[in-house]
This record gives structure tokens, sequence and C-alpha cells, in this order.
């Protein structure tokens, strides 16, 4: 039973890529779009990486300049506190100095490191961006030949459609024939009214 589900299961999937392979082959453009939509997708994930990062980088900053400040002051007050002959508040003041500029050294290499990470990213960022516009420029060039071939294409058949040209033809005698039946209608309306305004005018000299 597990192997007949498998061989449907096969089946539908083999079925269904020819059917995308038939899509695609059949409209080529759209199939670029779709996957210069992906293409643009990724990059702006890519964007809000990089901001993200941004905001990480200037946190990682803030850090380590409050550590610099912390273990600067630690290290007045243990002078101060040492010149006064406090050994507690000295010993407490120097340990606190020590925590801050360890925490400052390391905060230091994670701000370099999170630097470069984001020099990296900027720099994948704006060679993803580069490449959705080529992209975006060669799908123009491509419809701009798409609608050529296909115009191309449609004035040859029409220029080389016998049918098509005969039934053309057809129409344009029929037009003429139906302006001659016009033109033949106009001159016997004018005509009949003369010939009225004529017999009028007629009788009027007559009886006088």
């Amino acid at each position: 039973m597990t192997n007949l589900l498998t061989r449907i299961k096969d089946i539908i999937v083999a079925d269904l890529n020819e059917a995308l392979t038939k899509k695609e082959q059949q409209n080529p453009i759209a199939k670029l779009n779709q996957y210069l939509r992906e293409c643009e997708r990724e990059t702006e994930k890519v964007g809000e990486l990089v901001g993200r990062q941004v905001k990480l980088r200037e946190e990682f900053g803030k850090e380590y300049n409050e550590a610099i400040k912390l273990a600067e002051k630690r290290k007045h007050q243990a002078e101060i506190a040492s010149i006064a002959g406090e050994t507690e508040l000295y010993q407490f003041a120097a340990a606190e100095q020590q925590h801050y500029d360890e925490r400052a050294q390391r905060l230091k290499a994670s701000l370099t490191q999170v630097t470069e990470q984001l020099s990296e990213l900027e720099r994948k960022y704006e060679e993803m961006k580069r490449s959705v516009k080529d992209m975006q420029i060669r799908r123009m060039e491509l419809m701009g030949r798409e609608n050529v071939t296909r115009a191309n294409l449609q004035m040859n058949q029409v220029l080389e459609n016998d049918s098509y040209a005969d039934s053309s033809y057809s129409k344009f005698k029929d037009i003429e024939g139906y302006l001659d039946r016009l033109e033949q209608k106009v001159k016997s309306s004018f005509l009949s009214s003369t010939i009225d305004e004529r017999v009028e005018q007629l009788k009027k000299k007559l009886e006088k």
C-alpha cells in the first residue's frame, strides 16, 4: 500500500513538473518576472538585516563608550582613595576599574566584529541591488524584443494569410458598393426635388 501511494505521489509530482516546464516554455517572461520578484524579496530581507546590524553596532558603541567612562571614573576614585589612605574604598574602586576595563575590551572586540560584519552585509546588499537593477533592465530589453517579435508575427500572418486578405478585400468591395448605392440614392433624390421645383415654376408661368 505504501509503495502504491509513493508511486501515485511520484506520478503527480512528475505531472506538475511537466506542466510547470510547459508553462515556462510558453511564457518565459512570466517566469522571469517570478524570479525577479523573488530576488527583490531577498534583497529587501538583506536590507532589513543591514538596518538591524547598524542599530546593533550603535548599541555596542554606546556600551563601549559607557564602559570606558566608568573605568576612567573608578580609576580616578581609586587614586583619590589611595592618597587619602582609604584602603577599603581604594580596593573597591580598583576592582570596579578592572571590571569596566575588561568589559570595555570585550565590547571593543564585539564592536570590531559587528563593524566588519556590517561592511560585508552592506557590500552584499549593494551587489544584490545592482543585480536586481541589471535584471530589471534585461527584463525590459527582453520584453521589448518579445513585443517586436509578436508584432512581426502578427503582421506576417496578416500579409501572408490569403483568407485574411480576401476577407479584407471583400470588406472594401462591400463598402464601395454601399457608397455607390448611397450616391445613386442622393442623386435620385436631388433630381426628384429638382423636377418638382421646375414643374412648379412652369405651372406658375403658364398661369400668368
